[in-house]
C-alpha cells in the first residue's frame, strides 16, 4: 500500500527538470524507500524517515555504513535453510500466526529464526548492521509466503499451500550519504534542512502500523498480547495524517520544512466509495496549502491504485505538486 515503484521514474524526472541543487534530498515519509533510493543517484545526502520499526530496520540494513561480515551471514542463511520444522517447538510466532497468516510448519521456522537472531545479537555475535540485514532478509523472505492479499488486516480463510522457506540475504547498497531517522515527521522537520523534500504521507484512514502489524511485531519482538481476528497488538505509531487532523498537520509540515523545494505526491482516492480509502485532505486543500508557501506547479499521471477488490476507482490519477518555496 502506497508503494511508488511504478511512479518513481516519473517523479524523479519532474524533480530533476524543475529544481536545482544536488546537496540534500529529504524523504520524510520514506516507506519502502524506493524514491529515496532513486534520489541517491543524484544527491550527496539523502535523509530517510519513517515511524515504522520495520521500515527503519530496512534502512539500517540497506543504507547503513557499519561494516558487516558477509561470510558469517551466508553461513547463517544456509543454516536457516536446512532447518527441519518437525524438530522445532511451537513458539510465539507459530502459536499466533500459524495456520492463519502463514502455513503452520513455516511459521515455526519463522519464530525460531527470529529468536535465534535475537539471541545472537544479545550474545554480541552480530553487530547492529548484521542484525538489521538478517531481520530485513527475514521480512523479504516471508513476504512471499504470507497468506494475505498484500497486507495483514486479514488472512485468506482457505487451506494454505505449503511452500519452503527459502531464506535469502538482501543485497545492500554502497551509498554512504544516508541519514536515517525514526521520528514523527512534523517534529523532525524542525531539526533538519535540505534542498528538496519529497512528501508522501498516508492520506486516508488506513494506518500503516495496523496494516503491517506482523512485521512491526516481528521486528520489535516484544511478544505482546494480540487481539481480534487479525491478531493485532495494542495500537501504536498512529499517524495524524489518517485522522481529521490531517489538513492542519500537513500545513504545519510544509510551513516548517527548511528547503528550497517541496515535491508532494497525492492520489485522487477521496472520491472512493470505501470510507477507509476516502482521503482526509482534498485536492483543493492540498493546492491551497502549497500555494500559500510557494509557487506551485501540478503534474498528473494515470495510475493503478492498491485495491483489495472492495473499491471501484474510475480514472484514478497520481498527482505530483512541485513547489518552489517563497524566501522567508
Amino acid at each position: 500500500m502506497g508503494n511508488k515503484a511504478k511512479l518513481t521514474d516519473w517523479i524523479m524526472e519532474i524533480i530533476e527538470s524543475e529544481t536545482e541543487g544536488n546537496g540534500t534530498f529529504i524523504d520524510i515519509f520514506s516507506g519502502t524507500s524506493i524514491v529515496a533510493k532513486s534520489a541517491m543517484e543524484k544527491y550527496k545526502t539523502v535523509i530517510l524517515n519513517d515511524i515504522l520499526y520495520s521500515n527503519n530496520v530496512t534502512y539500517q540494513a540497506f543504507y547503513g555504513t557499519l561494516k558487516w561480515n558477509s561470510n558469517k551471514l551466508v553461513e547463517l542463511a544456509n543454516e536457516y535453510n536446512t532447518l527441519n520444522s518437525k524438530s522445532i517447538r511451537e513458539n510465539y510466532f507459530s502459536k499466533n500466526f500459524g495456520g492463519k497468516f502463514y502455513e503452520k510448519e513455516v511459521s515455526k521456522q519463522i519464530g525460531y529464526i527470529r529468536q535465534d537472531i535475537e539471541k545472537k545479537k544479545k550474545n554480541n555475535d552480530l553487530n547492529s548492521r548484521e542484525y538489521a540485514i538478517l531481520l530485513t532478509s527475514l521480512i523479504y523472505t516471508i513476504d512471499k509466503l504470507a497468506n494475505t492479499v498484500g497486507h495483514f488486516d486479514a488472512y485468506i480463510k482457505k487451506p494454505i499451500t505449503k511452500r519452503p522457506l527459502n531464506f535469502k540475504l538482501i543485497q545492500t547498497s554502497d551509498f554512504k550519504g544516508a541519514k536515517i531517522y525514526q521520528e514523527d515527521a512534523n517534529e523532525l522537520v524542525r531539526n533538519i534542512k535540505g534542498d528538496i523534500a519529497y512528501i508522501d504521507p498516508p492520506y486516508n484512514s488506513r494506518q500503516y502500523s495496523r496494516f503491517y502489524h506482523i512485521y512491526e511485531n516481528l521486528i520489535q519482538w516484544k511478544k505482546p498480547k494480540l487481539y481480534g481476528v487479525a491478531l493485532k497488538p495494542e495500537p501504536e505509531n498512529m499517524s495524524k495524517y489518517c485522522t481529521v487532523q490531517a489538513k492542519d498537520t500537513f500545513k504545519d509540515l510544509v510551513e516548517n520544512l527548511d528547503v528550497k523545494y517541496l515535491a508532494v505526491s497525492y492520489n485522487n482516492t477521496y472520491k472512493s466509495k470505501s470510507k477507509s480509502s476516502k482521503n482526509k485532505i482534498t485536492l483543493e486543500e492540498i493546492t491551497e496549502i502549497l500555494n500559500n508557501v510557494g509557487e506551485t506547479k501540478t503534474f498528473e499521471q494515470s495510475h493503478t491504485y492498491f485495491n483489495t477488490g472492495k473499491t471501484d476507482f474510475n480514472d484514478h490519477k497520481e498527482f505530483l505538486f512541485l513547489t518552489k518555496k517563497y524566501d522567508k
